[in-house]
């Protein structure tokens, strides 16, 4: 086990807290989650006021969810009080992820430091090294808690050296979105979304062809990339993803991810793509306006998509493409997931766990699911009848769900575990950019890449021993 050098902590705090906002919610889209929910379902639950209790224990909750997502934490906090008089859970927003992460590095050691904290996905490197947390393990065997009940494709994202050190809570991946309308037009089977990057190509030119549309569309998001590697049994780093052991070089530049690019780079220079930038949010607007056929998208937009195009065409969903010769893969989650803080006393931490254990009852999961459009994180939660309704309403989630259970799980789909990861996703949105705008070949731009993240990696490492 690695120990953390306390000297350096603020330095890489901020430096993470700084490039945030770029790397995980560059576009006013996601794959954590900071944005606004779609329009509520209607499925709010009634809540009764706490039993008066003599002195319950207070378990300070941050998050960084906004918008709708805010008012479902808070109701689901409320009813968590109302369920029991020994603890109450306040939930406070803290502002986006960067936000939220500045916050917490000026309160660790004081009064002020919440009791719980959800922390985006690529921050786990991060809080591990930092010392400053209790692995959820510890409560899951003292209470011998089956984590069998949870999604494993979830879970084995947060756990690191056989243990889990966070509980998931806001999770999503990317899928394919299609226009159905085009599809029709450019005569392909609407019911049939590509499946391979060979389809994908083809689905587009037809789509760019009939002249009413670009045929797709894939935003310049860091994340997608990780996704379609992962999604063809691809590392981000060394180490078995910085799994097996600590990360210490990048291989971003390795040929599947060099393959990858020049297939990316094509579907632009042929025009079957059009290049819009980095904003997922001006991806989605025009997938929505009907000017592209194609996108990739987090399931957590599945809802505002579908709701979105209502009155204009119908949406299908897909898997993410992949190459008809890939080794098996899958996609990673996205989100954020919920960390118990090590200086607080031993029964606060305890009552933060009570409510990371009633978060994750399947009722409650059902709730969130419905209200949010994340996954489930416990399989049961698909037996409520208000999921099996969400279902029928909104049946191209069920493409979300096979892909998740479809994933083979290895050290490719549970994600890379660095320090650096929002500046790692920069660098390669960077190198991104240079490939599609030809001041670089992809090969040139990943090696380039490769080179910056894994100096960023060995110098992060320094700080930890």
């Amino acid at each position: 086990m690695v120990s953390f050098n306390k000297s350096k902590w603020v330095g890489i705090s901020l430096t993470a807290a700084m490039l945030l906002t770029a790397a995980c919610g560059n576009s006013g889209s996601n794959a954590g989650g900071n944005t606004a929910a779609p329009a509520d379902t209607g499925a709010a639950k009634d809540s009764k006021p706490a039993a008066a209790a003599s002195t319950p224990k207070k378990v300070t909750f941050w998050h960084a969810m906004g918008g709708t997502n805010q008012k479902v934490v808070e109701q689901m906090a409320a009813d968590f009080n109302a369920s029991q008089k020994d603890i109450q859970v306040e939930a406070i927003y803290q502002g986006s992820y960067d936000d939220l992460l500045s916050k917490l590095k000026a309160s660790m050691g004081s009064p002020d430091s919440p009791s719980l904290v959800q922390v985006y996905e690529i921050g786990s490197r991060f809080m591990i090294d930092s010392k400053t947390t209790t692995p959820v393990q510890k409560f899951i065997d003292m209470d011998k808690y089956d984590l069998s009940q949870l999604e494993p494709n979830i879970t084995g994202y947060y756990s690191h050296s056989g243990k889990l050190d966070s509980m998931p809570f806001n999770s999503s991946n990317a899928i394919l979105y299609y226009n159905k309308d085009l599809f029709k037009a450019a005569g392909l089977d609407p019911e049939k979304p590509p499946k391979t990057f060979d389809e994908f190509q083809k689905a587009a030119d037809a789509i760019t062809k009939t002249g009413k549309a670009s045929g797709a569309n894939l935003a310049i998001y860091g994340w997608f990339m990780e996704q379609l590697l992962a999604n063809q049994g691809a590392e981000f780093v060394n180490n078995g993803n910085g799994r097996t052991a600590l990360a210490t070089e990048s291989i971003v530049n390795s040929e599947t991810a060099v393959n990858t690019l020049n297939w990316w780079k094509n579907l632009v220079d042929s025009k079957a793509a059009v290049n819009l930038g980095r904003k997922t949010d001006d991806s989605k607007k025009a997938f929505l306006a009907g000017q592209v056929g194609m996108i990739l998208e987090s399931t957590a937009g599945l809802k505002g998509l579908v709701d979105g195009a209502k009155d204009k065409f119908e949406v299908g969903t897909g898997f993410l493409p992949k190459p008809s010769d890939a080794k098996e893969g899958g996609v990673v989650v996205g989100g954020a997931s919920l960390w118990i803080m090590n200086d607080r006393k031993d029964d606060e931490q305890k009552a933060a766990w009570d409510f990371i254990k009633f978060l994750t009852s399947p009722k409650e999961q059902a709730y969130w699911h419905i209200n949010t459009g994340y996954f489930p994180i416990t399989k049961k939660a698909y037996d409520e009848q208000i999921v099996k309704d969400n279902m029928q309403k909104f049946p191209q989630f069920q493409t979300a769900v096979d892909q998740l259970h479809q994933t083979k799980s290895n050290t490719a789909t549970q994600g890379a575990v660095i320090g650096v990861f929002p500046e790692a996703r920069q660098i390669v949105e960077g190198a991104i950019e240079e490939a599609l705008n030809n001041k670089k070949s992809p090969k040139d731009a990943l090696d380039g890449a490769a080179k910056e993240i894994t100096g960023k990696i060995q110098q992060y490492n320094k700080t930890v021993k």
